[in-house]
């Protein structure tokens, strides 16, 4: 029987080199921490205890199964690497975890982090997620990202040479794109080491530079109706290296939070309808690809 996983996401009390004046301030434009950290997920907390209450949440349905512990919030590898080792290893220790997924920012990793998660490789399962969100540099400013593209070419590709799994974060619909852009992602995104790839829909959330934005420039905003996101999801996956694994085509921001779109989909009914929908086009991931 195949052993099933389970993230527990953990906010370790980053914050982020686009906030604290690094790299600039603000945040990207689109982000509130807030629209994807669970209940029991708070800086307030030990490792430990988010550990334990994700655990307890999960293991009523699932008793059997291990987990990943999950660094989420912000950007997790921007501490000193003493820090970082103090919070990935009391997280290793806890009973069934059997590994990290580490969120990250391209900026914001170097060698003797790599090496050292090459190292823990050996013995645990890692990986690096980095959020790239457009492969264009002209989007990337615009959403005040505060890197290039070429930054997460470079940090992806040093991350691989490790031998670390790695998975990358892109946002569908984002200003300024349109959808010849938006597929060209898939191209660029196939000729780099990832493992995986986690695509979200571009969502106008409470609190964010952008929701301000799409008030004040409307003509730069295309919401994606939840058919019309699914028919580009889908040319977007007919285009990517079969190799790359997509771990999520959707994201699913609070109600509280969420302005816009709201398509009153649960992430099953989405999933249930995007399968359908494959299946009538009779396609599947990489038809379209070239190397």
């Amino acid at each position: 029987m195949k052993q099933r996983y389970q993230k527990i996401s953990i906010h370790a009390g980053f914050t982020c080199p686009n906030r604290d004046g690094r790299v600039g301030y603000g945040g990207c434009t689109y982000c509130n921490n807030q629209a994807f950290v669970p209940d029991y997920c708070q800086s307030t907390k030990t490792v430990t205890q988010q550990l334990t209450e994700g655990v307890d949440f999960f293991r009523q349905k699932y008793p059997e199964q291990k987990y990943m512990a999950y660094f989420q919030s912000y950007t997790n590898t921007y501490a000193p690497l003493s820090h970082l080792k103090d919070l990935y290893e009391e997280a290793l220790a806890f009973p069934d975890v059997e590994g990290l997924a580490i969120g990250t920012r391209p900026d914001c990793v170097n060698d003797e982090l790599l090496d050292y998660l090459a190292n823990l490789s050996s013995n645990y399962s890692i990986t690096v997620e980095y959020g790239v969100e457009s492969t264009d540099d002209n989007t990337l400013r615009f959403i005040n990202r505060g890197h290039d593209y070429a930054c997460a070419v470079d940090a992806i590709r040093r991350t691989a040479q490790r031998g670390i799994s790695v998975v990358a974060h892109l946002i569908l619909g984002l200003p300024t794109e349109d959808r010849e852009l938006m597929l060209l992602h898939a191209e660029r995104l196939s000729a780099l080491p990832l493992s995986g790839l986690k695509l979200h829909q571009l969502q106008l959330v409470r609190g964010t530079r952008m929701a301000q934005q799409a008030e004040e420039m409307p003509h730069l905003f295309r919401l994606f109706s939840a058919d019309d996101y699914i028919d580009l999801a889908i040319d977007f996956m007919e285009r990517l290296r079969p190799g790359i694994e997509i771990e999520r085509f959707v994201s699913q921001s609070p109600k509280e939070l969420l302005i816009a779109p709201d398509w009153g989909l649960k992430n099953y009914e989405f999933t249930d309808r995007l399968r359908k929908r494959i299946a009538a086009r009779q396609t599947y991931q990489g038809r379209l690809y070239h190397p």
